[in-house]
């Protein structure tokens, strides 16, 4: 296990700081996305086999290549094979959204917005790192807001301030790569090379 990068770790240490701190019921809804996969796979590979035990595999047949055991399995594993991908990039656009919500709230200095936006940074810096649903998030929201500056009508100052703001948010993924000070390459310098 890497530093912060088993989402089963991280999602434990982010669980206890909501359990900790104020409610905000939007933190609700990434949890319960990917606690419904994390259930549905866990059902699937490990109840219903013990509820029903796999049958024999036919002589010359190894156990690896033997069929789903039940209708349950197989309906439980389809329904995960066709909605995951969808549903963590759902979960990766509330993480964002949930961000944004705990930013607004530091802006109005509610009382321990500050300390929650900061731990909840680090939690999403290390999604970043570790998922390509959030990465892919990011990169969409990038992308729309670019789409949206570059209209006519748009004042040069949103577009030049926008351009800083992406530049230092490239600057502290940068700063925060932890592979960067334990000896590993960034990811990008390994694709360059």
């Amino acid at each position: 296990m890497t530093l912060l990068g088993d989402e089963n770790v991280q999602y434990l240490l982010i669980s206890l700081v909501w359990l900790l701190s104020r409610q905000i019921p939007l933190a609700l809804l990434p949890f319960s996305v990917y606690s419904i996969f994390h259930v549905a796979t866990y059902t699937r590979t490990n109840l219903i086999p013990t509820f029903q035990p796999p049958a024999a595999a036919p002589a010359g047949q190894s156990p690896q290549t033997q069929k789903p055991q039940s209708g349950l399995a197989a309906m439980i594993g389809k329904f995960v094979k066709e909605y995951y991908d969808g549903s963590m990039m759902l979960v990766a656009w509330l993480e964002i959204a949930l961000w944004g919500r705990l930013f607004l709230s530091a802006l109005t200095f509610s009382k321990g917005a500050w300390m929650l936006l900061g731990l909840y940074t680090v939690f999403l810096r290390a999604r970043f790192h570790q998922s390509t649903f959030v990465q892919g998030a990011f990169g969409q929201f990038s992308a729309r807001i670019d789409q949206q500056l570059n209209q006519q009508n748009i004042p040069p100052a949103a577009k030049q301030g926008w351009e800083t703001v992406k530049n230092l948010s490239r600057q502290a993924v940068e700063a925060t790569d932890v592979r960067k000070y334990i000896g590993g390459a960034p990811a990008a310098q390994k694709k360059a090379s």
